[in-house]
């Protein structure tokens, strides 16, 4: 704050935002890997890759088998994209890693904090989404065509979607209706709440306390949906005479599990507990590059999608060679 009023003291106070207002913040990259940037670069790029490589796979195996055309692999299939999109980050990261410059515009620090969010809050939402389609597959299968028809999985989506953008817009207006004159060094590899807020001239307290609601009240209701919802498939599996169907409903659940928790356990540490900024861009590189990766574990656990993907890329190859 008091560098901020230093910088303005000199100035008139007629229209005196108009002239302060920052145009543009200088990205700081990864807190405290100096002298590591070409070895994180080549590391962290062929994991990026490794992954968008995969989402697209699992992606067109789904399209291209029609015996994958049910909402649960409707589901997946939108899981693989927003797996894909939230690495907005990645690039940037990258970028920075690779020596080029750190500048971002304004706009384009609060156009990539919002999207962001409303990817990554959207496919929190999905993960609820996809615990529900269990649990009417599990607990009612012979109502599950009809409890799922396309009509109905578009509409999840929507909502998931919609939810958000909501919360999405809440944290962008939140953070940017401040005003930002003096300092302008994120000290990260892409603008995020806890990295710009710093930053602000004015009182931030309104807004982290807005941030940490926002984040810790959707994180509780998609940990009840989905708590709620595998309370009961717990309870449907546990009744089952087939020692394979249990087997079945079991592998697809701890995986669909599993990827819950890695999706949402990097969410806690960064926007609810204070952090050492190294341990809080750790998390963040685990949560933009490692956690999509989920969907590659969940598919491959898949006995269908990998088949699907083995019989795609024996017919790529067979083509290829004629």
């Amino acid at each position: 704050m008091l560098s901020c009023l230093l910088s303005l003291s000199d100035l008139p106070s007629r229209n005196m935002r108009n002239y302060t207002e920052l145009s543009k913040f200088n990205l700081l990259g990864i807190p405290q890997t100096q002298g590591l940037e070409t070895v994180l670069f080549v590391i962290l790029s062929f994991i990026y890759l490794l992954t968008l490589l995969g989402n697209l796979l699992i992606l067109a195996a789904i399209v291209s088998s029609s015996s994958l055309h049910t909402p649960m692999y409707f589901f997946l299939g939108l899981l693989s994209i927003f797996d894909m999109l939230p690495s907005v980050t990645c690039p940037e990261m990258l970028f920075c890693l690779s020596g080029q410059s750190h500048a971002i515009s304004s706009k384009g620090c609060a156009a990539q904090l919002f999207f962001c969010h409303f990817l990554g809050s959207s496919e929190g939402c999905l993960y609820s989404v996809m615990a529900y389609d269990r649990l009417v597959a599990i607990c009612h299968p012979r109502r599950y065509m009809l409890l799922m028809r396309p009509g109905i999985c578009v509409s999840l989506v929507t909502a998931a979607c919609l939810v958000g953008c909501l919360h999405a817009t809440i944290l962008t207006s939140f953070t940017f209706q401040l005003t930002y004159h003096g300092p302008n060094q994120v000290d990260h590899f892409f603008c995020d709440i806890p990295a710009v807020l710093p930053l602000a001239c004015d009182d931030s307290s309104l807004a982290q306390k807005v941030g940490s609601i926002s984040v810790g009240f959707l994180a509780l209701i998609l940990w009840f949906s989905v708590f709620v919802s595998y309370t009961c498939i717990g309870v449907a599996v546990l009744r089952m005479r087939s020692a394979e169907r249990r087997q079945k409903a079991f592998s697809t659940c701890s995986a669909h599990l599993a990827a819950v928790l890695c999706a949402s356990g990097p969410i806690i540490i960064i926007y609810l507990q204070p952090t050492h900024p190294l341990l809080g861009a750790v998390v963040q590189i685990l949560n933009n590059i490692v956690s999509p990766m989920n969907s590659l574990i969940y598919s491959l656990r898949n006995r269908e999608v990998e088949s699907s993907l083995k019989r795609m890329l024996h017919n790529v190859v067979l083509t290829s060679l004629k």
